[in-house]
């Protein structure tokens, strides 16, 4: 699910209006422009998009400059990603989520073996790295502790949730978009 986060500028002459976009990682690049194309028949000017697990890393205070691994697990998506630097240099997005299963198993299994996914893939040393700070686990599935217990069982490493999980991308867009207030082309 996206999270879009607004607000109108005034620069003293006129208003405009601004708009931080979360979207699902590895989202391609016609949707990216659908929702560009929408906000722009809705008379938003600047539209920043960012993908929805950078945004809850962001939102969740997390150090980026190190590698850092985070799980969205949501109401229709799991996703997962290495953010290295701020920036994702690896993920993966599974269309499964809470809505659509009666137990926490498939999610659990979905989501490591993702995380597995990655260690094995050319970034492998990183996750590594990432997997020795522990994963940052977000989304409504971090609110269910069978869910962060069992995935650090699976994982063998520290599973933490965010603060607020289910709302945590939104407060990353919301931070993202108080800072191109504070740019200078803002």
């Amino acid at each position: 699910m996206a999270a879009l986060v607004g607000a109108v500028v005034t620069d003293g002459r006129r208003e405009r209006l601004n708009a931080v976009v979360t979207t699902p990682v590895l989202c391609d690049d016609v949707h990216r422009e659908n929702v560009r194309t929408v906000l722009a028949e809705l008379g938003v000017v600047s539209v920043v998009l960012i993908d929805s697990v950078k945004a809850a890393a962001f939102g969740a205070g997390a150090d980026v400059t190190e590698p850092l691994l985070v799980a969205d697990l949501g109401a229709q998506l799991t996703e997962v990603a290495l953010v290295v630097g701020g920036a994702i240099v690896g993920a993966r997005r599974t269309a499964l989520g809470l809505d659509d299963v009666r137990t926490v198993f498939p999610i659990v299994e979905v989501a490591g073996e993702s995380l597995l996914e990655l260690l094995h893939g050319e970034h492998g040393a990183l996750v590594v790295d990432a997997l020795d700070r522990g994963v940052l686990l977000t989304g409504g599935g971090a609110l269910r502790p069978e869910i962060t217990y069992k995935l650090g069982q699976r994982l063998g490493a520290r599973v933490t949730p965010a603060p607020a999980p289910h709302t945590v991308a939104v407060r990353g867009a919301a931070a993202a978009l108080q800072a191109t207030h504070r740019h200078p082309t803002a």
